[in-house]
């Protein structure tokens, strides 16, 4: 576990925990009930924990309770509301199983599980908008003005999340094979996947494609396709203009359906670091008020600790 800040003494005041569950890690803040958050640091009162992932699908029942238990161990008593964005939380059942442990840890709080995005929403300060995040995988959920919401994509790497950075990795996986098999001279991308993965050859690449199994492990090769494409490097561009075509086309399928005039916040560690990805999808999506699309500014936990105060009575 990796604290970066101290539990501070609140006793007696009231307090709420916002949760982000992601695939790889999770983001918890412990923070006042009535306070703001003060920006994208928070109030200087807030603590903040990084735990390992309590991603249910990735590690399972017994891997949840043991990163929420040190979590509540570290947060101490008088958490009157939790709220925590997960990951694949998209199932009535995966939602009732975090309230359940969630209610276990926190006896007492109000408690409510979303899933990720809508705390992207809130984040961003919003009560109405389309959020399109890009990570490990990749999803487009929004709501209108008159509360209706719609989804595209986030089924996982099985099924889909293109654009997402374990997608940007396979297309690189693919060039690397179509060049070993075209008997063509490689370029800068496939040599500096097979050093970073320590594969002699593209058959032994992918062979370790099949045989490492863990999507946040190849997501994490991401960057270095990405920041290769903004050096110019042919194959890099090629795969980073596929991802730009797919997650536009989650964005502008949630947009058609809720109105063209709703704002679009890009979120994820794939769009939010790298701008040159970010301006494409921009692009592509073509709205008509290009103002109206921007990169979350905060980090995503402080839309579940919004959320949380949003559980306490008024």
């Amino acid at each position: 576990m990796g604290e970066t800040q101290q539990h501070r003494e609140t006793a007696g005041q009231q307090k709420v925990l916002g949760l982000h569950i992601g695939g790889s890690k999770t983001h918890a803040v412990l923070a006042e009930a009535g306070s703001t958050d003060g920006g994208a640091g928070g109030a200087s009162s807030d603590v903040e924990i990084t735990e390992s992932s309590a991603n249910l699908s990735s590690v399972g029942h017994q891997g949840v309770d043991a990163v929420l238990r040190r979590i509540a161990a570290s947060v101490g008593d008088g958490v009157q509301a939790v709220c925590a964005g997960a990951a694949g939380a998209d199932t009535p059942a995966s939602r009732a199983v975090l309230s359940a442990l969630l209610t276990e840890h926190f006896p007492g709080a109000a408690i409510d599980v979303v899933h990720d995005t809508r705390i992207v929403l809130a984040a961003a300060g919003l009560e109405a908008g389309v959020v399109l995040v890009a990570g490990t995988g990749s999803v487009a959920w929004g709501r209108n003005r008159q509360g209706r919401e719609a989804r595209s994509g986030g089924y996982g790497y099985l099924l889909g999340d293109e654009g997402g950075g374990y997608s940007v990795v396979r297309d690189a996986v693919r060039e690397a094979l179509r060049e070993y098999y075209a008997g063509l001279e490689p370029g800068t991308l496939v040599p500096s996947l097979m050093a970073a993965t320590g594969s002699v050859d593209a058959l032994q690449l992918m062979d370790s494609f099949y045989t490492k199994r863990e999507p946040d492990y190849w997501a994490g090769l991401a960057p270095l396709v990405l920041e290769l494409a903004s050096e110019g490097e042919p194959a890099a561009l090629r795969i980073q203009a596929e991802a730009a075509h797919s997650l536009a086309a989650l964005a502008r399928q949630v947009l058609g359906e809720l109105g063209l005039d709703l704002p679009l916040v890009m979120a994820g560690r794939v769009l939010v670091n790298h701008h040159e990805l970010a301006a494409a999808v921009s692009r592509k999506v073509s709205l008509d008020d290009p103002s109206s699309v921007r990169i979350l500014d905060q980090l995503p936990v402080r839309g579940a600790v919004e959320l949380a105060r949003r559980l306490l009575p008024a």
